[in-house]
């Protein structure tokens, strides 16, 4: 391999794997929610994409062996077709550990495939297995990518067009795209493609809480029948939790109902406590001076678990730092030192989260307005468009606005400008996770 590098790089850009697809993991992305959710999926999932799930989690932590296995029990006879993903990645590994001899055991068994597939590449297949499996790849990475999925399946189904494993895909990322767009073209699509999927998979209860989300404002009646049958039947806890979102708002009651029987299939499943906490949250807003100690400590015991299951997720930690304000600012205060510190490490969304909310304490609590402003601008000043940049932009904007009331017009002009400068750098960082969100939030959804 070292007497013929450039050569050997080439055929590594031309395999088809998630190390070529490019799914911007770094920073953009957290690995670990990425492999917290992919588990959920590879345990509850309908479909036969199995393998498809295990090879972007070997990606993320080397468990290629395993989703080999899997695919040699579920495909003998489709076997070399699907395995080009996965012998792409050990390829890939085995480069980055320096075993060059393995590089090219898997790059000849990727052209002997491609070879009896009568491919014009060596070393990559335009087939309809490889299309959807790039495609449910992107739609695990984070809903963002509904829109490249969509153009996956779409590839997949020119040769297979009864495939019910690729409509289904096809189905989810046209949901995906209109989770991101809110565009009615992808509603309609999305609304007739995952009613069709529905209708040939009675217990693909993903798809069936998908079109109750886009249903909600439309057909409230089905909708609900929709997550009735999910709530009821379905044991993947990760369908449950978007679910319960359905009923967040509005009936919270209903939605801890849905979190807690979650909880029981996946008590170490660290979203389902946030979004518990995320619920008692919203009871508080409309609870009587009565109840209210008792919600504030049922929250802080959620957000506490949801620690506990993931101590690095930032979230959950800028969530009960908000809890413990309720009565014990200096806990409060605490958690935002401590996240303070840790900054260089996390990623820009985390950052500009966590400037948020110490911003809020010194202005809110602490009433010093200078020294909130410089958080605000900090977290404002990181281009990557979030919602939380919104929010720093809003503060920054209240800030001024006392500045100018109390007669520090300088001090107010400088904010204002300081928007200005930033609202004109070149265009914003590409963002193709999420639901996933970074720092431990879901993609999904």
């Amino acid at each position: 391999l070292a007497s013929g590098t450039k050569t050997s790089s080439e055929k590594l850009q031309a395999l088809q794997c998630h190390f070529t697809w490019n799914f911007e993991i770094r920073d953009k992305v957290d690995a670990a929610h990425i492999l917290q959710t992919l588990a959920l999926r590879i345990a509850h999932n309908d479909y036969q994409n199995q393998p498809t799930l295990l090879a972007m989690q070997a990606y993320l932590c080397h468990l290629l062996r395993e989703a080999e296995k899997i695919l040699q029990r579920d495909h003998p006879d489709n076997f070399p077709r699907q395995v080009l993903v996965i012998y792409g990645n050990y390829t890939w590994i085995y480069y980055h550990l320096a075993h060059y001899d393995l590089v090219e055991l898997y790059l000849d068994k990727v052209r002997k495939i491609c070879s009896s597939l009568k491919s014009r590449s060596p070393y990559a297949a335009q087939i309809p297995e490889i299309h959807a499996q790039k495609g449910w790849s992107l739609l695990a990475a984070g809903f963002r990518n509904g829109r490249e999925a969509t153009e996956c399946f779409q590839m997949a189904l020119r040769e297979d067009k009864a495939n019910g494993e690729f409509l289904a895909g096809l189905a989810i990322a046209a949901f995906a795209s209109w989770t991101h767009s809110y565009k009615s073209v992808f509603w309609n699509a999305a609304r007739e493609k995952l009613g069709a999927i529905i209708h040939e998979q009675q217990q693909n209860y993903e798809a069936k809480m998908y079109l109750a989300k886009i249903l909600k404002k439309v057909d409230r009646q089905q909708a609900e029948a929709l997550l009735e049958d999910v709530v009821q039947n379905s044991l993947d806890p990760e369908v449950l939790r978007n679910a319960a979102k359905f009923f967040q708002l509005e009936f919270p009651q209903q939605a801890i109902a849905i979190l807690q029987r979650a909880i029981s299939l996946n008590p170490n499943y660290h979203l389902l406590h946030y979004d518990l906490g995320v619920c008692y949250k919203k009871q508080l807003e409309a609870a009587k001076s009565g109840r209210r100690e008792e919600i504030v400590a049922a929250a802080t015991e959620a957000f506490k678990k949801a620690v506990q299951k993931d101590p690095v997720s930032v979230f959950s930690k800028l969530a009960l730092a908000e809890m413990y304000g309720e009565n014990t600012p200096r806990y409060q205060e605490e958690i935002y030192l401590n996240l303070m510190s840790e900054m260089p490490s996390l990623s820009k969304r985390c950052q500009q989260a966590v400037y948020l909310h110490w911003g809020d304490f010194l202005f809110y609590k602490q009433k010093s307005r200078w020294e909130a402003a410089q958080m605000y601008k900090a977290g404002f000043a990181i281009p990557d468009n979030y919602l939380e940049r919104k929010q720093l932009k809003k503060r920054l904007e209240e800030v001024a606005g006392e500045f100018q009331q109390s007669s520090q017009t300088t001090e107010a002009e400088a904010i204002h400008d300081f928007i200005q400068q930033n609202e004109k750098q070149g265009p914003l960082v590409k963002l193709c996770m999420s639901g996933t969100p970074p720092c431990r939030m879901h993609v999904g959804n």
